[in-house]
Order: structure tokens, then C-alpha cells, then sequence
């Protein structure tokens, strides 16, 4: 049995790069940038009128001029008009260029308009009030947006600006998410009573859903050689498999064997952890291949992830193992998010726990206050949860104020 630290390690050292796609611009909230969007000119690309009002030249105010008239209008989205008497003023809309021969823009709220004549209302006034100028926030050739950044309205914002139709994004991996069991059936039967319906591997389509990933499901029954048959096919067919369940000690738990006979190198089984101890992890690396050659085709192999039956179980493997795997194959940075406990938890075995939380705002503080369940088949609970803490192998006793690491899964 292996730590929690030692599982993620070796599942992070089994990331793979899935390559690059061009997907239409606004299909691409979610993904992964692969590219670095770079400004095609200045921002703003032209000085920029940020208020309704009048365009002096500023001069003029310092020479005691209140009275201006009025020489024309420079409207939004109208090429840049020319001022050519420069103790003049031209009335100006927000998001317009400003005129040449004028450098200060004065709000109408500051000026009384007579017909022709607009006198300012201001004993001070700054030259290049009320003006955007050309370059201020980014130059051209200026990298926005670096890529191996999750792209988020934000983003599609700028990358729209730029005038970029397509985006390169990283590719999702294919998965096939598997359910084992002769006690399962479909989400539309109506159970026997020692029966219960599929819920594990929807749960699973969902995560990775989150990720972006659009999941098959399949269920296979507990028959060793049907196992092995279908099992055979997937890892040719996918790029990664999750199974939910057939992984602990039972006499029907066949999957680790089929796994093995099946060429699939496991890397670690059995985690220090509570929920998801038995959880079985490996790739598809041929067994006579040499440990150079299979390093060397590390991209071309089929990662396992093996989780427990039980649905609590399966919830926080994927997203403490899975989702980091995934984060590090397509090149983004997972962030930590760490909470405040907000009661005292004792813990006793010699395992790291995972204890489900809501989260509450106190103070300005994320604080969990721990959800009470029935154990790792208790399904419904997870609803009344926000996500799963992290509390250390090695500690029995924590704390009401300690710090501790977050799994969050509610928004």
C-alpha cells in the first residue's frame, strides 16, 4: 500500500500530450489553450475618446479661453476628423477617435452648449482628461493571453478582438468509463430487490464533462472472460479507461487478474486513504517490452485508472487522481485551493482522509464544516457536500482553525 503522494506521483509521471486542434473560437470555452494570442495592433489601436463631450485643444484653457465653438462632430466608428481652427472644439462620442489638433476632452456634464458655442464650466482642467490613448494597455506584438491557460469569457473576449476565428486548443484524451457488476442495472429498469441501478459511471461522465471530455460508458457483467474480451478491444480503441468497481478482495473482483494477464503493467494498488483505499492503477505497456522501449512509448500506452464500487469512493478518485492527470497532460496548472477547518475532526486510522465539507464564507474565510455520511456507499450525501478536505496520514487529532487542502466539486 502505497501514500496518497506516491500514487499522484506516478500517476503524474504517466501524463500523456494528446496534440493540438483548431476549434471554431467561441467552442473553445473550457479548453486548454495552445497558443499564445498575441495583439495584431495597439490597445487601444487609436487615441480614444472615453467620454460625451467636447474636444479642445488645451492650450487654449491655459490661456483663459472658456468659450469654444463648436467646429463639427467626430461620432464613433467615423474615420478621424481634422480640427482646423485650434481655438476651436469638436463634440465627441465615447469610443471615438479623437479628432487631430485636439488633446483634451471635456464631459458635456462640464459644458453648457448654445447652439454653436460651448462654454466650459471648469476653473481646472488636466490636459488629456478623458482620453484613452493609443497603446496604453497592451502594444502590438504584445502576448494577451499565454497559452496553457483555461479559456474563459475573458478570454474569448480578447481572442475576438484580435481577430482570431479558429483557436488551437489541446486535444481531449478518448475515454471509456466501464461499470462492473451482476447487481447493476439500467437508470430505466426497476430494480429486484438485491439490485441497484448504474450510478458510478454517469457520476463519472459528469466529472469529465467538467473537463470537457465527452465520455462513452460501457457495463460489463461479472464474467471473467467477457471481462477480458471487451477490455482487450478498449485499451486498442481508447486512450484511457476508468473503471468503477471489481478491484477489492471479492471473489468476483476479476478485473486486476484480466488487467494483468491482459498486458496492462500496474503501477500501484491498494492507496493509504479513506474512501478509495483499493483503487488499481497501471498502462498497457506489453510485458516484453523493454523498460527503455516502454519509457520511450509512454505516449502510445493506455492509462487504467481503477477505482472502488462504492460511489463516494469514485467520486474522490477521480477528481484527487484523474482530474490532475488530466491538468497535466494538456499542460495547465492545477491550483491549490485551501480552506479553514471549522470543527475539530479525530480520524483514527493510519490513513489519509478524505472527509466531505460545505463550505461556508465566515470573515472572509472559506471554512469547511464537515458533512456527516454513512461511509463510501453512501451516495447521497454527496449532495449535501461541496467537496472533499484532505486530512494527512499520520495525525489523528485536527483541529477547529487548521488549514487543510480542498477538493471542490459545487460552485
Amino acid at each position: 500500500m502505497i501514500s496518497t503522494e506516491q500514487a499522484l506521483q506516478i500517476i503524474l509521471d504517466n501524463a500523456q500530450d494528446f496534440g493540438v486542434e483548431e476549434v471554431p473560437f467561441l467552442e473553445s470555452v473550457g479548453r486548454v489553450l495552445k497558443e499564445d494570442i498575441v495583439a495584431d495592433r495597439d490597445f487601444p489601436p487609436f487615441n480614444r475618446v472615453a467620454m460625451d463631450g467636447i474636444a479642445i485643444n488645451h492650450r487654449y484653457f491655459e490661456y483663459g479661453v472658456r468659450d469654444f465653438k463648436i467646429e463639427g462632430i467626430q461620432p464613433a466608428g467615423s474615420p478621424q476628423e481634422i480640427m482646423d481652427n485650434a481655438a476651436n472644439c469638436y463634440e465627441v462620442m465615447t469610443g471615438a477617435v479623437l479628432p487631430e489638433n485636439t488633446d483634451t476632452v471635456i464631459r458635456y456634464e462640464d459644458v453648457k452648449i448654445d447652439t454653436l458655442m460651448a462654454t466650459v464650466q471648469l476653473e481646472a482642467l488636466e490636459k488629456g482628461k478623458n482620453i484613452h490613448t493609443r497603446g496604453k494597455d497592451r502594444n502590438e506584438g504584445d502576448v494577451l493571453i499565454p497559452k496553457n491557460k483555461i479559456i474563459t469569457a475573458a478570454e474569448i473576449g480578447v481572442i475576438a478582438t484580435v481577430g482570431k476565428s479558429t483557436v488551437q486548443v489541446a486535444k481531449t484524451p478518448k475515454v471509456m468509463i466501464v461499470s462492473t457488476g451482476d447487481e447493476l442495472v439500467e437508470v430505466s429498469e426497476s430494480p429486484e430487490a438485491h439490485q441497484i441501478r448504474r450510478s458510478n459511471a454517469f457520476t463519472l461522465v459528469s466529472l469529465l464533462e467538467k473537463l470537457h471530455i465527452k465520455a462513452e460508458t460501457a457495463h460489463i457483467t461479472d464474467d471473467k472472460e467477457q471481462l477480458k474480451s471487451k477490455i482487450a478491444g478498449y485499451l486498442k480503441e481508447y486512450d484511457a479507461l476508468l473503471f468503477s468497481g471489481a478491484v477489492s478482495k471479492g471473489k468476483f473482483d476479476f478485473l486486476p487478474e484480466v488487467l494483468e494477464e491482459l498486458g496492462v503493467e500496474k503501477l500501484f494498488h491498494r492507496v493509504a486513504q479513506r474512501p478509495g483505499k483499493p483503487f488499481w492503477f497501471g498502462r498497457s505497456a506489453p510485458s516484453n517490452m523493454s523498460e527503455r522501449d516502454a519509457e520511450q512509448d509512454k505516449q502510445n500506452n493506455t492509462p487504467v485508472f481503477a477505482f472502488p464500487g462504492n460511489p463516494v469512493s469514485t467520486y474522490v478518485n477521480c477528481l484527487a487522481y484523474f482530474y490532475p492527470w488530466f491538468a497535466k497532460s494538456t499542460g495547465y496548472e492545477m491550483k491549490e485551493e485551501i480552506v479553514i477547518l471549522g470543527e475539530d475532526v479525530v480520524f483514527k486510522p493510519e490513513l489519509t482522509y478524505f472527509l466531505q465539507v460545505k463550505i461556508e464564507i465566515k470573515y472572509g474565510h472559506l471554512v469547511a464544516i464537515p458533512v456527516k455520511g454513512n461511509g463510501s456507499g453512501d451516495l447521497a450525501s454527496l449532495v449535501e457536500a461541496d467537496g472533499f478536505i484532505q486530512l494527512p496520514q499520520g495525525q489523528t487529532e485536527f483541529k477547529k482553525g487548521n488549514t487543510c487542502s480542498f477538493f471542490r466539486y459545487r460552485n
